[in-house]
């Protein structure tokens, strides 16, 4: 690696009152530490890449040089062209999955012994089985709807004792929830994920663990754990970085304060954390095959921290990307935290990619709202895109209409197909990197994280309705299915999408109409949300069109007269490309 210094940690009855020794070419031991706790010892080694070749070796643990035990280390060869894997980026859309709710591939690992909680799929807030096996298995219906990267919510074990389906009470770091699989299962579905064209996304975690981690029975130090004697609840007030009036206390508490009661707050301040906390995100890059990081929670960990864990795997990974979520509907907030932005603390950030919380927002009000006294509706969502001078790269931010822990958006519009698809024409056409909750191609529908994450159709055997194959879906499921596809599949080829610039127009009518543009060609969108036809003259967008006579309609493969008038069917996404 770019970085050839390891820290290592053993954990053991009094490891911490043994030395460590280590005899093997390009490897040598810089540093040990012993903390408080006499079960742990950190170990920091440097391995000289023009001496060190792959191989196991022993690291022997002494008392008064008498060997006491030894622990197997292997010290793996990189991947050939490792460095430069291509992160996600605009030509991408990601398709998000939460994999205990997808498909259950294999019925034997829906109960393990060794860990507490089993399926249960009667209960909304329960496990339901769905596994890697699952998502391997349907891997080609996902490339030929047109998606082409994955965001898979977290793999890691969450041995909870209940709700531990969603993955966000990690209680091993290094290991696959046994309920999912196993780490040679989630390296063989990036493989074969990369085999079909799709990149992956790991769903990260820094700012807290479950309540049940290994650790949590024997902590390296008091202060590996935010108020581990006396747990403080986090406020959730974001607004602390950015305000220049706020107390420490809250402060405090907002950044240390545990999430939950089974959630407790990690101490990235903690050398060694940190330490671990960055290694355990590039082994998991290169021991799998990531192309890119979803980080949750991004604000509620060490905001130095997080800058330097960002800056770490980016010199690495340069072409690497990481998209963090910081749930806010102000672009002010969210745009403090994407690198190369200037703040007034002066607070420095590597974090490449955000989600688009403001977007999001406005986009689902433009949806059911009209525009009263020159505000709502399309127009704002219009102000909205226009507030993109607030960020450094707009065009890496990640846009969605919802995701995992929003009311899905078929409910959001309360039930019009419709209103959906003039949304997913917007998230799959404006600035930024689409992303696609599962499910939404085919209307899936939820108000409660239960419901919200309901098992996709198909996943499991038995299903009546099976969205995989298309058996037993509704017309209005097909034709949603349909126009996603198309839309979907037109966009990973088109090369006017890439690079391209966005002009938009004052919106008029409830009729909101844009261009993507660059040298390849030109995309002209017209979204129309009234029950009626509505004619648009299109000589007001003459700086656009040219000299340009007819384009093509990417759904339909009609052409579009692009002179006089043009006639734009109720509540209808028009996208004319030439």
């Amino acid at each position: 690696m770019s970085n050839p210094d390891v820290q290592l940690m053993l954990h053991g009855k009094d490891i911490g009152l043994l030395s460590p020794e280590i005899n093997y070419p390009g490897v040598r031991i810089t540093r040990v530490t012993q903390v408080e706790n006499k079960n742990y010892l950190f170990i920091e080694m440097t391995i000289d890449r023009g001496a060190a070749v792959a191989g196991k070796f022993p690291i022997r643990l002494t008392k008064n040089s008498k060997a006491v035990a030894t622990v197997q280390y292997e010290l793996l060869q990189r991947a050939n062209g490792s460095a430069m894997r291509a992160g996600f980026d605009e030509s991408d859309v990601i398709y998000e999955i939460v994999p205990d709710r997808f498909s259950n591939g294999d019925s034997r690992n829906d109960r393990v012994t060794t860990l507490y909680e089993g399926v249960n799929r009667a209960d909304e807030n329960g496990r339901h089985g769905g596994d890697i096996q699952g998502i391997m298995n349907n891997l080609d219906y996902v490339q030929k709807m047109g998606f082409t990267s994955l965001w898979l919510t977290p793999l890691l074990e969450n041995n909870q004792h209940d709700y531990s389906y969603h993955g966000y009470s990690i209680t091993d770091f290094y290991q696959v929830d046994a309920r999912f699989g196993t780490n040679q299962m989630y390296k063989q579905l990036c493989e074969k994920a990369s085999e079909k064209g799709l990149k992956v996304i790991m769903d990260m975690v820094f700012n807290h663990c479950g309540l049940e981690h290994w650790w949590m029975k024997d902590l390296p130090s008091k202060d590996w754990i935010n108020f581990a004697d006396n747990p403080i609840y986090t406020n959730h007030r974001k607004t602390v970085f950015q305000d220049p009036h706020v107390s420490q206390t809250d402060y405090t508490q907002m950044v240390d304060g545990w999430f939950s009661k089974t959630m407790p707050d990690i101490n990235q301040k903690n050398p060694l954390v940190a330490r671990y906390l960055i290694q355990n995100t590039i082994w998991w890059i290169e021991y799998v095959g990531l192309s890119g990081i979803r980080v949750d929670t991004y604000p509620y960990p060490d905001m130095n921290f997080m800058s330097q864990w960002a800056a770490e795997v980016i010199k690495e990974y340069p072409r690497f990307n990481i998209v963090g979520e910081e749930w806010s509907e102000n672009p002010a907030m969210v745009s403090f935290w994407q690198k190369g932005k200037i703040n007034k603390n002066g607070y420095i950030s590597n974090l490449p990619s955000l989600m688009d919380f403001p977007v999001q927002y406005s986009l689902i009000k433009a949806l059911n709202e009209s525009e009263k006294y020159n505000q709502g509706g399309f127009l704002g969502l219009y102000e909205m895109i226009a507030n993109d001078f607030q960020y450094p790269a707009p065009d890496d931010l990640v846009v969605f209409a919802d995701n995992h822990d929003i009311e899905r958006v078929y409910s959001l519009v309360h039930g019009d197909a419709d209103l959906l698809k003039l949304g997913m024409a917007f998230v799959l056409t404006t600035r930024g990197i689409p992303q696609v909750l599962y499910g939404t191609e085919i209307l899936m529908a939820g108000q409660t994280h239960g419901t919200i994450r309901s098992d996709f159709p198909g996943g499991w055997e038995g299903d009546k309705v099976n969205a995989f194959t298309t058996t037993g879906l509704t017309k209005a499921q097909l034709d949603a299915s349909e126009f996603m596809r198309k839309l979907l599949l037109w966009r990973k080829n088109a090369k006017v999408i890439v690079g391209s610039k966005l002009l938009h127009y004052r919106p008029r009518n409830e009729v909101y109409v844009y261009f993507r543009y660059n040298d390849h060609g030109k995309v002209m969108v017209v979204l129309n949300k009234n029950e009626a036809a509505q004619n648009i003259n299109l000589s007001q967008f003459s700086e656009m069109i040219g000299t340009a006579q007819q384009g093509k309609n990417i759904i339909t493969g009609d052409n579009v007269a692009l002179t006089g008038t043009l006639s734009v069917p109720a509540k209808t996404p028009l996208i004319i490309e030439w």
